[in-house]
This record gives structure tokens, C-alpha cells and sequence, in this order.
């Protein structure tokens, strides 16, 4: 390790511009290295929160960082509020997974944006020792995929019978056309010997 903070490494060209760099996780810290920006303003800043500023030909870049998810939604509610409410032509704002991010007093809003196309947020986890959470992903995973396998289970048990029920009724059908068609066609006949005889079956005349 090199003592660098990971947030200065995710800088855009973080080589060139680590040199002049600002990094801290104090609001008032942040004033004092880019001023007061109004768009700040409703932002807090929790244990834990971090930032990042450096000075860009496309302008002074901001990076925000907040330590779940949840923290850095809310602050982009904010953000976006006030610049709905308080349009800034040259600040570009965007939120990168858990980083707020800003490029301020840009003059081409192209090349802006396209200075926080460069930054990625790239936080991960690794644990020195065993995962304490791999026995709940795997249950996890054994209960998502039981439920999987007994829903698909059922349909395929509910769309057999319905199949069946279907075929039955259409083989039924079709069959009693068939011979209604054919009695249609029957000769008469009759063994009654020319005595009068009951016409219970339909075939005699």
C-alpha cells in the first residue's frame, strides 16, 4: 500500500492530477478547497463520507463519496432539487453508484460530461479470512432455487392436466362428428318382420 486514499486513485488520470489534489471528510474542509458552492449547501456529510476535488482543462472535479447506498440517493434527491430549482450552467453533476459527482465551472458541457464518463466507481470488498456472510448467501441460494424448482413444478404439472383436459375434449368432439356423420349416412333397417315395432334407436323409418 502506498498510503494514497483509494477515492484520489479513481480521479480521472489520477496520476497527473494527484499532486494537487485535495482529499478529505469534512465539509468545512471541502468549502475552503473549492469555495462555497450552493449546490452543497443541503448536503451532510455522515461518518464515513469522503471526497475528493481536482482541477481539470474541462474543470474542477468533485467526487463524493458516502458509505452505503442509501446516504448517496438522498444526497442526489437534494442535488437534484436545488438544480431544478436553481439551473447552473456550468456545473455538471452526476451520481456514479455511491459517489456524487461534479464538474464545476466547466464553459463545454460536452467535455464535462465526458470527464465523469471517466470516473467508475470500482468499490469492493475482500475479506482476509473466511466470508462470515457465505453461509447466508448460500442458504440464499438454496431457497431461491427450491422456490424456483417448485413453482416451475406446479406449472408444468398444472399445464400438463390442462393440456389433457383440452386434448380430451377436442378428441370427444371430433369423435362424435365422426359418427354422427356416419349414422347420418346408415341405411335404415328394421327386424321387426313388417310388424309395427317402437323406433327407441332413431335408425328405422
Amino acid at each position: 500500500m502506498d498510503g494514497q486514499p483509494v477515492l484520489i486513485k479513481h480521479l480521472p488520470d489520477y496520476e497527473k492530477v494527484q499532486a494537487s489534489a485535495t482529499f478529505g471528510t469534512d465539509k468545512s474542509l471541502l468549502e475552503k478547497a473549492i469555495g462555497e458552492r450552493p449546490v452543497l449547501m443541503p448536503l451532510e456529510f455522515p461518518t464515513g463520507t469522503e471526497f475528493v476535488t481536482a482541477d481539470y482543462p474541462q474543470g474542477r472535479l468533485l467526487i463524493v463519496e458516502y458509505t452505503n447506498p442509501q446516504s448517496s440517493v438522498e444526497a442526489d434527491v437534494k442535488i437534484q432539487q436545488y438544480l431544478g430549482a436553481h439551473p447552473e450552467s456550468g456545473t455538471i453533476y452526476r451520481r456514479i453508484g455511491n459517489y456524487n459527482a461534479f464538474v464545476f465551472d466547466g464553459s463545454d458541457a460536452t467535455a464535462a460530461a465526458a470527464l465523469l464518463d471517466q470516473v467508475k466507481y470500482q468499490k469492493t470488498v475482500q475479506w482476509l479470512g473466511e466470508d462470515p456472510y457465505l453461509l447466508k448467501r448460500l442458504e440464499r441460494y438454496m431457497v431461491t432455487t427450491s422456490r424456483d424448482v417448485m413453482i416451475s413444478t406446479v406449472l408444468v404439472i398444472v399445464g400438463g392436466l390442462a393440456a389433457s383436459v383440452l386434448a380430451g375434449i377436442v378428441a370427444g368432439f371430433i369423435f362424435f362428428r365422426v359418427r354422427d356423420q356416419k349414422r347420418a349416412h346408415r341405411t335404415a333397417f328394421s327386424d321387426a318382420g313388417g310388424l309395427t315395432r317402437l323406433n327407441l334407436d332413431g335408425l328405422s323409418e
